[in-house]
């Protein structure tokens, strides 16, 4: 996988450049009335939506966590909080998400945040050659091989998505 140019530069490509990791860059022209950031993406992006994968916030016990599940479902807040092994999670507040990643909604990537958060990764993602994450703001994806976003991300895998 070639480095295509970086003048779209977000924390979360600079992360990927700094750590050598060979990455695709998918710019698409965001719509603000899109209903879904991530549907939107893999729709934009003609890519299959099981390999498109959504960055979320979750509040685990007090304590911010991510959650990387594909677009075409949804998060299993039961199965994130025993990955982490507390019993229960809600999603995080907004305001404290985009607080400590430093992204907008819409736009968080698992990659380059302000403040690393513990991260689980939802185990269909190994099956994949490839997967597809936030780049860092709306309108951008990363596409990366999953071992790389487990490594720069120390997340652990685990069933946490549930198809929609």
């Amino acid at each position: 996988m070639a480095r295509k140019n970086t003048s779209q530069g977000t924390p979360a490509t600079a992360a990927l450049a700094a750590a050598g990791v060979p990455f695709v860059l998918h710019p698409y022209t965001h719509d603000p009335a899109a209903p879904s950031y991530g549907t939107e993406a893999a729709q934009a992006l003609g890519m299959d939506p099981a390999r498109v994968f959504k960055t979320l916030m979750v509040d685990v016990e007090g304590r911010l966590a991510v959650g990387i599940v594909p677009v075409s479902g949804t998060l299993d807040l039961k199965a994130i909080a025993a990955a982490l092994g507390a019993k229960k999670a809600a999603m995080a507040d907004p305001a404290a998400a985009q607080r400590r990643t430093g992204y907008v909604l819409g736009g968080i990537s698992p990659l380059g945040q302000r403040l690393p958060s513990p991260t689980v990764l939802d185990s269909s993602a190994l099956a994949l050659a490839t997967v597809l994450v936030s780049g860092g703001r709306r309108g951008l994806d990363i596409e990366l091989a999953p071992a790389d976003l487990i490594r720069l991300t120390s997340a652990v895998t685990a069933a946490i998505g549930s198809r929609a």
